[in-house]
């Protein structure tokens, strides 16, 4: 692979996107990422990119106007009687999405950053770009959901549309389906949307079934691959490979749009998956490869979801940004799964969490238990993925 020439875009005002102090919804985690990131020299000042904060004309591509109009005037420290009557009508005074003060400007910031991503790779002042603090993809056109007030992937995908005319694959590897997304472009035959993810029979939000493909122009262009509870790295890397290849080979798009939610992982409190970090080193690869097989390199990546904030999400979005660099450590990390993590950096965080840090970047298997009923599973995956696939060659 040829040098990424990749990008980070952050901005402190994204650490502002916080709910409650319960909420599992937990942005120290891009703290401690950016300084894992840092603390092995992977992350230098002149990649980071200060994004542009979006506005209203940028929301207003996915989202309905009264909808942007609630969340401003429930941002305020004390909203009005009438708007907090009416916050549960726009899904902004639920457990797992609750109103907060600056909640406009903090969400507006995360738009920002994926606009800048997006601008950053179409515009040519690179072929790669990461934006961690977006991925927010499960908001609607009118509703909040699932800890997203507004949709950073869908705007910029819509941007990207708008402004340079692109096909565009947007791929979701978080362990909850990537909902939001797949409405915005359901009809669109120029938007092609992948999830691979939690079968919703068990898991929010209770979509992403394979029957789901698209309506009018835009049929055929939704792929859905939902696995079954305690899916392992073999079965789900299998049908992650299969498919997504097979995705992108038809649908042929001119830039690639990920998601990286790293949520599927065992430790994680808020599925019901048994992956390990190999599957959040595998992946990205495949969608590196594919974006200079099809794309010229082209490629976006958000974060996402990833609700164990010490153990996974530190490990898992540094292997990313090390895969969009192409840099020398992540081909160590292959030869020795077990390469340790810096000493510094785990003596820093161990003195904040309760939890034992893993002292390496890939998990030790060695110490895992398997799933009892991993051949049934395997053979559930495998049937899923015969049928999303039916109509691909």
């Amino acid at each position: 692979m040829s040098s990424a020439n990749a990008l980070f875009v952050h901005h402190n005002d994204t650490l502002t996107y916080r709910f409650n102090d319960d909420h599992p919804f937990n942005q120290n985690r891009l703290k401690l990422t950016g300084d894992l990131l840092t603390q092995i020299g992977a992350l230098r000042q002149e990649q980071i990119v200060l994004p542009r904060t979006a506005a209203d004309e940028d929301l207003l591509h996915i989202h309905q106007p009264k909808y942007i109009e609630a969340v401003k005037a429930l941002s305020e420290a004390e909203p009005a009687a009438d708007w907090t009557r009416l916050a549960e009508l726009f899904g902004l005074n639920t457990e797992e999405t609750p109103y907060f003060a600056q909640m406009h400007e903090a969400a507006a910031a995360i738009v920002g950053g994926s606009l800048t991503a997006a601008d950053a790779v179409m515009s040519g002042r690179c072929l790669h770009a990461l934006h961690l603090g977006g991925g927010l993809h499960h908001a609607l056109s009118g509703r909040a959901a699932g800890f997203c007030i507004y949709n950073d992937a869908s705007i910029a995908i819509a941007h990207i549309r708008k402004r340079y005319g692109a096909r565009v694959l947007y791929i979701d590897t978080d362990v909850h389906h990537g909902d939001g997304v797949q409405w915005s472009f359901y009809t669109d035959p120029d938007v092609c949307t992948y999830s691979i993810h939690e079968t919703g029979k068990y898991l929010f939000p209770g979509t992403g079934f394979v029957h789901e493909r698209g309506e009018s122009d835009g049929y055929g262009t939704c792929f859905n691959i939902p696995l079954e509870p305690f899916t392992e790295d073999e079965s789900w890397m299998q049908c992650f490979r299969e498919t997504v290849v097979r995705v992108t080979s038809v649908f042929r798009p001119d830039v690639i749009v990920s998601q990286h939610g790293c949520d599927a992982h065992a430790y994680d409190p808020l599925s019901h998956q048994h992956c390990s970090m190999r599957i959040y080193a595998e992946m990205p690869a495949i969608i590196h490869e594919l974006a200079h097989r099809f794309c010229g390199g082209r490629w976006i990546a958000l974060g996402g979801g990833g609700y164990d904030i010490w153990r996974v999400v530190p490990r898992a979005w540094s292997l990313l940004w090390l895969e969009m660099n192409d840099d020398p450590l992540l081909r160590a990390i292959k030869e020795n799964p077990l390469t340790p993590l810096p000493r510094p950096w785990l003596e820093r965080w161990q003195q904040k969490t309760s939890l034992p840090l893993p002292a390496t970047w890939l998990d030790d298997l060695t110490e895992w238990e398997a799933i009892p009923r991993r051949t049934e599973i395997c053979n559930r995956n495998l049937r899923t993925i015969e049928i999303a696939m039916q109509d691909i060659p």
